[in-house]
């Protein structure tokens, strides 16, 4: 009998491959079914065409404003398939926030939540006595030089978004600005504030460079808005473990409002072994696995049973715990077909205005020219 081989397609971080290697390896043992996992960089992860990925590989890791765009192609095989709504029902009870709704698009699923992240706070412990709470006290902070702020696209459009969103913004319909001006211009005026202070290697940083920079000196102790990476907070990852907290806020309800990132694991519709690969993504997106091999082998859960797991929580330094609130609070990207162009396009705006010091009023002018430019009919 023909063993069934597949190929998966992830990111290139430890935390996003390691984790479905040794899953792997566990599940070859248990069903026969081999599984070779190859990775891209995180700046393919957010923007590769998943079109062009699902011609190559089984499986693919993906991030969930590609929904409307895979909805129109059709190149992902639906996963709301018979004989697996128990272990459906479980994965939307346990949701952490809206990490399973994220990958429901006109009615249909397209991957399984793999990862759960949000942008939050990183910070070093052995540096502040308390990770900052206000935006207001990550300036003072950055006044001293001890911050770091990714904003590499589309961390910039990210940033832009969590700050309005924790003002109450939500996204406009269709025909609509896709923020109000005079909102805009506050954020836009708050993250120019912070700015002022910081290095312009920012405009280069993706979170992993960040982090990477917090965790490998005692130069920065504090990145306000940079998505949770579990890796950091497990010890002798990097010189210097990090902890993470709720985001700083910049309104008065909490933190609320931070944009949803993390993964989900989806099956191409051009797999020769479409079952297999889908059997394959229930098993490693259970409670079981999830809460146990998964989070063990450094992998970030996405099943709300693990962040609830008291030894899984501890393993990480209170990542979980530290962090939930935001995540509970987080908010979900737009992800009609035409917002990957936007967020690209969009992103390098922002950046750009901010390096230049343009004035906040123009640079939410031109988002805003950028989202009807880009919306589908």
């Amino acid at each position: 009998m023909t063993s069934i081989r597949l190929r998966g397609m992830t990111w290139d971080h430890p935390r996003g491959y390691d984790p479905l290697v040794a899953c792997s390896a566990l599940y070859k043992e248990q069903e026969g079914v081999e599984i070779s996992w190859e990775k891209r960089s995180l700046q393919d992860f957010e923007s590769f065409p998943v079109e062009e990925l699902a011609r190559q590989y089984d499986l693919i890791v993906i991030d969930h404003p590609h929904a409307g765009q895979v909805a129109r192609e059709g190149c992902l095989y639906p996963l709301d398939q018979p004989g697996f709504s128990a272990q459906r029902r479980s994965m939307l009870a346990s949701s952490v926030g809206l990490s399973y709704q994220s990958y429901v698009f006109g009615g249909r699923l397209w991957a399984l939540p793999l990862d759960a992240a949000t942008q939050v706070q990183a910070w070093r412990p052995d540096l502040l006595g308390s990770a900052p709470e206000t935006w207001e006290e990550v300036i003072s902070l950055a006044r001293a030089g001890k911050v770091v702020l990714p904003l590499r696209a589309p961390h910039s459009l990210m940033c832009m978004m969590t700050l309005a969103a924790n003002l109450g913004w939500q996204a406009g319909g269709r025909g609509e600005d896709f923020m109000p001006h005079a909102l805009g211009e506050l954020v836009v005026g708050r993250l120019a504030a912070l700015l002022s202070h910081l290095d312009e290697r920012c405009f280069s940083l993706d979170p992993i460079a960040a982090l990477d920079m917090m965790a490998e000196s005692d130069d920065i102790a504090c990145c306000p808005l940079v998505y949770g990476y579990v890796s950091y907070a497990h010890p002798g990852f990097r010189p210097h473990r990090l902890a993470f907290a709720d985001i700083p806020c910049l309104g008065s309800s909490g933190p609320l409002g931070s944009v949803l990132g993390g993964t989900g694991l989806a099956v191409s519709a051009r797999s020769r072994h479409r079952e297999a690969a889908l059997g394959f993504a229930y098993w490693i997106t259970s409670a079981e696995v999830q809460r146990g091999p998964y989070a063990a082998a450094g992998g970030q859960p996405g099943h709300g049973a693990a962040w609830l797991d008291a030894a899984v929580d501890e393993a990480a330094n209170g990542f979980y715990s530290q962090t939930r609130a935001t995540l509970e609070g987080a908010m979900l990207r737009p992800r009609h077909d035409g917002y990957m162009d936007f967020q690209d396009k969009a992103a390098h705006c922002i950046a750009e205005g901010l390096l230049d010091k343009a004035l906040p009023g123009r640079i939410v002018e031109n988002v805003n020219r950028i989202a009807h430019e880009t919306r589908s009919p």
